[in-house]
């Protein structure tokens, strides 16, 4: 069976172009102001509760990330909500909402180690923190200088205005 995933297509494109002339580079190169930067990016506090949720779910998502199963994850007092796969966030956070739209949850998203940045760069806008916030989400923490914030200024300024806290995990690499 060939391997038919989004990375594999795409990196067999970027290789196509490569024998034509054409090098693609890491999609990020020249919008480093617009990668999730470490700590708290707004003026919403994660509580202690979503710290803990960060604490427990990140090495869960990065291993989800590391299988190419999805980027993102969705986790509640130390219970994983939901995991990202073909259907892609939007899915993830109504599901997640759908389980858990009173009392909170936490939405944690990141590339893998060895993901290919020229494309398909994991991703939150104006319109994701509407969706979240709309599901019952009150914290997002994203992977730091792994992430792209769609005009980081109107996406925390957004997180601040719906009380969702917004945090960059920063990384550490093999």
């Amino acid at each position: 069976r060939h391997d038919r995933r989004d990375a594999t297509v795409l990196a067999a494109i970027a290789d196509e172009l490569y024998k034509s002339g054409v090098t693609l580079i890491d999609s990020t190169t020249h919008i480093p102001e617009h990668l999730a930067q470490s700590g708290t990016l707004g003026t919403v506090q994660p509580s202690t509760m979503q710290a803990a949720d960060i604490a427990f779910g990140w090495p869960l998502l990065t291993q989800s990330a590391s299988l190419h199963i999805g980027q993102c994850i969705a986790v509640r007092n130390g219970d994983v909500l939901a995991v990202e796969a073909i259907e892609g966030t939007e899915a993830l956070i109504a599901r997640a909402g759908s389980l858990c739209k009173k009392n909170g949850w936490t939405l944690l998203k990141t590339a893998a180690d060895d993901h290919d940045m020229r494309a398909d760069v994991p991703s939150i806008g104006v319109k994701t923190i509407s969706q979240v916030a709309a599901a019952g989400c009150t914290c997002i923490a994203v992977g730091s200088g792994r992430v792209i914030l769609l005009d980081a200024p109107a996406v925390i300024h957004a997180a601040n205005s719906a009380g969702v806290a917004l945090v960059g995990v920063e990384e550490t690499r093999a």
